[in-house]
């Protein structure tokens, strides 16, 4: 793909502001605060991420230990993006990244997007537990 798409792997290719413009269309993430973007940013392992006339169109991030286990977070595509292959051409770059590609077990947690992900070989499985702290809208 490309179209005028250009994919990076840094989280320096990502502001909070922008990421807080793209949350907002998202029904879990418009009350993320930029500071709080700011400070996720900080704690994440990798973060992947798509421009398109630079403007950011798509994003997700993945927390891991770089050998055992990782977890794939916020997919996010802006919606004049969507339907153009953008997000699978993200998890693709993403999944496909030497710094990921070995790990044996990613896990996300999602309802919204099982027909998306499962194409990409996820699965849904039992036996996951969860502690919820917060409303999953504010976190």
């Amino acid at each position: 793909m490309n179209g005028g798409y250009f994919f990076y792997d840094s989280k320096h290719a990502v502001s909070p502001e922008e990421l807080a413009n793209l949350y907002r269309f998202t029904r879990w993430g418009k009350s993320r605060s930029q500071d709080d973007i700011a400070r996720m940013l900080e704690g994440t392992s990798m973060c992947f991420s798509v421009r398109h006339d630079d403007h950011l169109v798509a994003f997700c991030r993945v927390l891991t230990d770089f050998v055992y286990r990782a977890s794939l977070w916020d997919i996010m595509v802006h919606p004049d993006h969507q339907g153009k292959k953008v997000g699978t051409s993200l998890l693709d770059y993403a999944l496909g990244h030497p710094a990921i590609k070995h790990i044996p077990l990613i896990i996300t947690y999602t309802s919204e997007l099982a027909s998306f992900l499962t194409p990409h070989g996820f699965a849904p499985k039992e036996g996951a537990l969860m502690l919820l702290r917060r409303p999953i809208e504010y976190s």
